[in-house]
């Protein structure tokens, strides 16, 4: 079963950043955030794989992973998710988090936060806050998102193992599921298979959206 849908522009992105200098975005290297493909490689070092090998298993390009790696993209949940599933370990494997426990408490000042990397145009996608670091054997990841908007040129929907809930605090989210379009607004929610092709933004143009989305790996 296809995991994800390739990226029709993954190519020229790659070619892109490549051609340019290999420093960090602004918001990769922005301060506080969680190094997400720093860990995702010591995660595949310490499993003793080369890069083509975890991308085999994963079902992805060696040059999509090493860009990861290399903080040049980052995973979006969908994938984080995924990669958890696969290797039998959890998404705060690659965000960090406290010790697991039978249950856990994140107060509000303890929340991580993890920027979706966006090219050296200043793009950006989502910033996502992990709520369930330190629940040991969890099926559900929980997250608070903070959505941009997408152009419709940049969308790629994405597909994975699993179910999704997502509950709009506020602005506009469209949800695109398959070939078609759900639009919600605060105090609308979504309850989808992650099998379904799917991309999720804000809808509105230059404005944020605040969701909560709590994901299923399937397993």
């Amino acid at each position: 079963m296809q995991e994800f849908t390739r990226d029709e522009n993954l190519d020229d992105i790659l070619s892109k950043i490549e051609q340019e200098s290999g420093e960090l975005s602004a918001e990769a290297a922005e301060e506080g955030a969680v190094p997400v493909g720093r860990n995702i490689k010591a995660f595949r070092e310490k499993m003793g794989l080369t890069p083509q090998q975890f991308a085999d298993k994963l079902g992805l390009s060696s040059a999509l992973l090493t860009s990861i790696e290399n903080r040049m993209l980052s995973p979006s949940l969908g994938m984080l998710v995924h990669i958890a599933s696969v290797f039998g370990t959890t998404v705060s494997s690659f965000i960090g988090g406290q010790p697991e426990r039978d249950y856990c408490v994140v107060r509000k000042e303890d929340h991580a936060n993890v920027s979706r990397v966006g090219l050296k145009d200043g793009e950006k996608t989502y910033m996502y806050q992990s709520l369930g670091s330190g629940k040991a054997g969890r099926k559900m990841e929980p997250f608070l998102l903070k959505l941009q908007p997408t152009p419709e040129s940049k969308i790629t929907r994405s597909v994975h193992a699993g179910e999704e809930f997502i509950y709009v605090f506020s602005g506009e989210v469209e949800v695109l599921l398959d070939n078609n379009r759900e639009l919600l607004r605060a105090g609308d929610s979504i309850y989808f298979s992650s099998t379904t092709p799917h991309h999720v933004h804000s809808a509105k143009e230059d404005e944020e959206a605040s969701i909560l989305a709590v994901l299923h790996a399937g397993n």
